[in-house]
């Protein structure tokens, strides 16, 4: 049977399309997926500290006196405790006027001023948190935020938490590999994240803290600071094990 142009034209373009499929399906790639954990333990090195102090006076005068005299007690008390002042800084003074609503006249009665101001420290010798914190409260500070606890290697930690992580992904991609009678090929995608857990808070306040006969301030243990991150990995896959 003699086939027409036309025919002839449109048999040679389909078979031209299912080879162009055969070849796109021999040419993706063999591909596996897998993700990786790494963790690093340290002790913190510093710790970033708020001490505060609030006034509630019925004289603004009174109010921002109080508040005065307890900031630069706690000023003196870091130089005492030799911290490098570039270390030490002082927010600026809040005053708000503080009102009593009458009812009875519908009208706001102005009944005194509510002073604070806080000195933050970004302590780098934690043999010291104890003396500063309990210390603090006896020159009338009477606000301190927990400390954050921090690292001065934290980039360098977190680095050798993602190596860690980048080689547990590969030692579960080559499990995954060889069990299913392949090896592995280079990286084609790495995603990663990283994080760090800080350890537990050494004290809230002095209120909350069993205070004992000994010298307190130097009961303080900051614990462990743990540094992790997690990687996800795509290899290509060779066919066949590895001889």
């Amino acid at each position: 049977m003699r086939l027409t142009p036309s025919l002839g034209l449109a048999l040679l373009i389909a078979t031209g399309g299912l080879c162009s499929t055969a070849s796109a399906a021999e040419a993706e790639p063999r591909t596996i997926n897998v993700s990786g954990q790494g963790e690093v333990q340290a002790e913190p090195d510093r710790a970033l500290i708020s001490l505060g102090v609030e006034s509630r006076k019925p004289k603004l005068e009174e109010a921002r006196a109080e508040v005065a005299k307890a900031v630069e007690a706690a000023l003196k008390l870091t130089r005492d405790l030799k911290i490098d002042s570039k270390h030490v800084r002082t927010t600026r003074i809040n005053v708000q006027p503080e009102y009593n609503w009458e009812n009875e006249t519908r009208e706001r009665n102005l009944i005194g001023y509510y002073v604070s101001r806080q000195v933050e420290v970004d302590l780098r010798d934690l043999e010291k948190l104890g003396q500063l914190l309990e210390r603090a409260f006896d020159l009338g500070i009477n606000q301190v935020g927990d400390p954050q606890l921090d690292s001065s290697k934290r980039r360098e930690l977190e680095r050798k938490a993602l190596a860690e992580a980048v080689q547990d992904a590969r030692l579960n991609a080559e499990a995954v590999a060889q069990a299913a009678g392949a090896r592995l090929g280079p990286p084609r995608m790495i995603s990663a994240t990283s994080g760090f857990v800080p350890p537990p808070i050494p004290m809230r306040a002095k209120a909350m803290v069993a205070m004992e006969a000994s010298d307190s301030s130097q009961s303080y243990q900051s614990g462990q600071m743990g540094f992790n991150a997690t990687v996800q990995v795509q290899y290509d896959l060779i066919p066949g094990s590895t001889p």
